[in-house]
């Protein structure tokens, strides 16, 4: 137990606890604990028996905020993680007082997204969301994206806003199949504050679908879709999108292949100054040459006068180059000559001759990619698959 009294914790205890009796002692302290607010439970291994066990105890405990179950079932029969989430999740759905919701780390796949149904359509008091690294994959994201979607309508009948403020969910190889839902839900819950979807496989038709619809949350201050494949028309939709973001702190769009087409939409969409309370770029690795970077810095010097983070790394131009000194300068006027960070890895030799016609050349090959990706999506998720083998891996070889 914590030091705080009202915090619960087991983390890194690498316990395997798979019955009621395994669990009981830990059940006996946690129940002792009469205004409980965070229980954290990370680094251990919870069979269906010991879940089960611990959610009878958790529905009593009505104070409480924060359920950290990230990484509780490394080891376990995929066929064991639906039950043990089900009662976990159901214990939850009445809480009035939950803010967050952690089961990142989990390896659930699409098969284990429906037990958290019930929580995320009735629990209309959480504000939080952590689903990050749980294998979802399209059918996976679909299901809990529907089920946010779902929930935001049934608020609307009652008169009532969503509660719900960040979603994290990356590393679930969402893809394009799952995007048009999400962005649904994104759309419907237009308070979200943070959104997190980095490593998905999301192209640019997805890209395009979730910035429209988080179109709709004009108080976003972080969006991070960190290597996803944005190029021109996922980059266009971002640009669009920018002026509705007018509280903006963070954009993270590194590894998501701007291209300088798509690079020169979303900075000279920032050079019209709708996005002043910017801190923190990062475009690194996108592909970006120097006529690019040159917007970049006039961006910075014009309106950007927050940004204390920028990182450019690994795109096309030189240390040296006269778009870096324009960039360094443009921070130093605000104040924030540190706010670049290492340039170790820019490549002065890139593509730049890149053409237009090269550009149109990959967007109809992304077309046609996004084509079959709609096919795929129909068939079975491959993604159980992969979760299966995770859950696999022993508690001792996770460490």
């Amino acid at each position: 137990m914590s030091g705080d009294s009202k915090v619960f914790s087991l983390v890194g205890k690498g316990l395997k606890l798979d019955t009621k009796a395994d669990i009981q002692p830990h059940l006996d302290a946690l129940q002792q604990i009469a205004d409980l607010q965070e229980v954290h439970l990370g680094g251990n291994t919870l069979g269906v028996e010991a879940c089960q066990a611990l959610a009878d105890v958790l529905k009593d405990k009505k104070t409480l905020k924060v359920a950290d179950f990230a990484d509780i079932f490394t080891g376990r029969l995929i066929s064991e993680i639906p039950d043990a989430l089900r009662a976990l999740c159901d214990a939850l759905t009445d809480h009035a007082s939950l803010v967050e919701l952690n089961l990142s780390d989990n390896a659930f796949g699409g098969r284990s997204a429906e037990p958290m149904v019930n929580f995320l359509k009735n629990n209309h008091s959480f504000s939080v969301l952590k689903l990050n690294n749980n294998g979802l994959g399209i059918t996976g994201g679909t299901i809990v994206a529907e089920a946010l979607y779902e929930a935001a309508q049934n608020l609307k009948a009652k008169g009532l806003e969503s509660k719900l403020r960040t979603v994290i969910c990356g590393r679930n190889r969402l893809e394009n199949g799952s995007a048009p839902v999400w962005a649904k839900a994104y759309a419907a819950h237009g308070g979200l504050v943070e959104v997190r979807m980095f490593q998905n496989g999301i192209r640019m038709e997805g890209i395009e679908a979730i910035s429209k619809g988080l179109a709709s949350c004009p108080n976003l201050e972080v969006l991070d879709l960190q290597d996803n494949t944005a190029t021109l028309r996922g980059s266009r939709a971002i640009a669009a999108c920018l002026p509705k973001w007018p509280k903006l702190k963070t954009l993270n769009l590194s590894d998501c292949l701007l291209k300088p087409k798509g690079g020169a939409l979303v900075f000279g969409a920032l050079a019209n100054g709708s996005n002043p309370a910017l801190e923190t770029i990062q475009v690194q690795y996108c592909d970006l040459d120097r006529k690019v970077l040159d917007q970049l810095g006039i961006a910075i010097d014009l309106h950007l006068s927050s940004l204390t983070k920028l990182d450019i790394n690994g795109n096309w131009a030189d240390e040296e180059d006269e778009c870096i000194d324009k960039i360094k300068s443009a921070l130093a006027k605000h104040g924030h000559e540190d706010a670049l960070l290492e340039l170790d890895e820019m490549d002065p030799e890139g593509e730049e001759s890149e053409g237009e016609d090269e550009e149109d050349a990959d967007e109809d090959e992304e077309e046609a990619d996004a084509e079959s990706s709609a096919k795929s999506s129909a068939q079975v998720d491959d993604t159980d698959e992969l979760a299966s083998a995770l859950a696999k891996t022993s508690l001792t070889d996770a460490k």
